[in-house]
């Protein structure tokens, strides 16, 4: 049991509180179009494209790192498998988002990365990709669809997460290496997170 209190964080080491979030039915969505210029693509990805989008989106504003730790097998499993669904949007020719549901876990999807690039934040894509997520989820079997988010993602995911219908149910501390303390990441990623 963890006390009350201040918990000294090793050097070298990230401290995330992590919020998980779940619905069991179906959230309501709008009918949205994309927006101008904007398409929205299905993915069967390569190794090179999916470390490419996930560090654009991710890694390097808000050191999402996990599958950038992983070997090419263990990848290219996950990419390879017909119950992991990837999509992208793309901008005058880029793929500029990450959206990956996973059906692995029978009757549930997990949301297991959302996230757009710079060039489509404020556009209106992220609400247009979250009902795409959210449909395309509901429309499989499942009676659960969740995610989690942490406090070094970006500061918007969690309230547009429970106002895209996802109910928050559990808090959990996680402690990890830092990414760019072990060459993951460049030591510039994330300059709102210090390195200690």
């Amino acid at each position: 049991m963890l006390e009350n209190g201040l918990h000294e964080v090793p050097a070298g080491k990230l401290a995330m509180v992590v919020t998980h979030l779940e619905m069991h039915s179906m959230a309501p969505t709008r009918d949205l179009p994309p927006p101008d210029g904007i398409t929205l693509r299905q993915v069967t990805p390569t190794l090179e494209w999916y470390r490419d989008v996930f560090t654009r989106v991710g890694a390097l504003e808000w050191l999402w790192y996990g599958r950038l730790k992983m070997g090419d097998a263990a990848l290219q499993t996950i990419l390879d498998d017909p119950d992991v669904a990837f999509y992208t949007l793309t901008k005058d020719g880029v793929d500029e988002a990450l959206l990956e549901l996973d059906f692995r876990t029978s009757g549930q999807c997990e949301l297991a990365y959302f996230g757009l690039t710079p060039a489509l934040i404020g556009t209106g894509a992220g609400r247009f990709l979250m009902s795409h997520a959210i449909t395309t989820a509901w429309a499989r079997d499942i009676t659960r669809f969740h995610v989690h988010t942490c406090t070094i993602d970006s500061p918007q995911a969690l309230d547009f997460y429970v106002r895209s219908g996802f109910t928050p149910y559990k808090r959990e501390i996680e402690i990890d290496d830092d990414p760019r303390v072990i060459d993951i990441l460049p030591r510039s990623a994330a300059g709102q997170v210090p390195i200690i």
